[in-house]
């Protein structure tokens, strides 16, 4: 089984056609967590890419209105968020959920904070001795959904010591009932949401931070002017306006994820938890049903910490049958 480089992270099919000697034309990705059926990109105005983005094109307000709270800032994918966070605090005591996505342990601990990786019993039992608290809801790759009451219990510990409760809810889209944003945002809180994983437009770079007023104005002018190019703004506005489109999408999403557990369970490797776009598999043979996978073209996200595979929806109809196919030699 090849070896990925560096933090490991989901979409790395130009490497695994390297290594497994399959045209990459010829791999099903269901290593991201990706929407597999993203919106509909339109025809995009060719002027687009001649102008400079401008703060007044409507954007804010059409965020403000799918995501329900104002106090936001668009930056270029979550990413952005996560690295450049760490960099507005002094050092401090940070807990940061696991398993979890890897890049947010690293970003502050490369910034030089205190950082314990901790399981949810962990943050628990240590946070009347962390300064900032960082989870994503539902949490990546085990699904796992921290109840509102205790997250509301966190955010009004850490804000008393001028703390911070960052929360990631890059998959939260699918049941948007369930964010934890509102009018007016908690002191605090941090949120960060982005149109990569529902929307399907991760290659779009396409994020917002949800904060207080003054900690955005710290990260606008760090990041300074044209953080989100013109085109991904208007690609957000639309996307962002489209409720059909969403409304059919998430119901579409709940017989496709029930699809997939039961296709999985089929072939022995039930999911032990989830979210809507992906099901995990904890299972002691996770490296060779990688690798099984892999030498089929399949790839699928591997978590050797907890010895679990991550799969992603398939998006149509022959991608499903050459996962099942691919499933049954195993």
């Amino acid at each position: 089984m090849f070896e990925f480089a560096g933090l490991e992270h989901g979409g790395r099919v130009r490497q695994a056609a390297t290594a497994y000697q399959i045209p990459l034309e010829q791999w099903l990705d269901l290593s991201t967590g990706i929407n597999p059926i993203a919106w509909p990109v339109p025809e995009i105005d060719p002027q687009l890419w001649q102008r400079l983005p401008e703060e007044q094109d409507g954007l804010l307000e059409v965020a403000a209105d799918y995501y329900g709270c104002r106090q936001l800032l668009p930056v270029a994918g979550s990413q952005v968020a996560i690295q450049w966070l760490p960099r507005l605090r002094s050092s401090c005591r940070v807990g940061v959920l696991t398993p979890g996505y890897s890049e947010h342990a690293h970003c502050w601990r490369q910034e030089g904070h205190q950082v314990q990786e901790l399981d949810l019993a962990g943050l628990e039992a240590a946070i009347d001795q962390l300064d900032v608290v960082v989870i994503a809801r539902p949490n990546n790759p085990d699904g796992l959904m921290i109840s509102l009451e205790t997250l509301q219990q966190w955010q009004a510990q850490l804000a008393e010591r001028g703390g911070w409760l960052v929360i990631d809810e890059a998959f939260i889209d699918a049941t948007p009932e369930q964010s934890l944003l509102s009018e007016p945002l908690a002191e605090g809180l941090i949120v960060m949401r982005s149109l990569g994983k529902f929307f399907g437009l991760a290659g779009a770079r396409i994020g917002f931070l949800f904060a207080e007023k003054k900690l955005l104005q710290q990260l606008q002018a760090a990041l300074g002017p044209w953080s989100l190019n013109n085109p991904a703004r208007w690609l957000a506005m639309q996307a962002l306006k489209d409720k059909v489109w969403q409304q059919q999408t998430r119901e579409r999403l709940i017989l496709d994820t029930e699809r997939l557990q039961k296709l999985l369970t089929e072939y022995g490797l039930e999911p032990a938890t989830g979210a809507t776009l992906f099901q995990l598999v904890r299972t002691p043979k996770a490296a060779v049903i990688f690798d099984r996978l892999a030498s089929q073209g399949v790839l699928v996200r591997i978590i050797r910490p907890i010895s679990s595979l991550r799969f992603g929806l398939p998006g149509s109809e022959a991608d499903w049958q050459k996962l099942e196919k691919a499933l049954s030699n195993c």
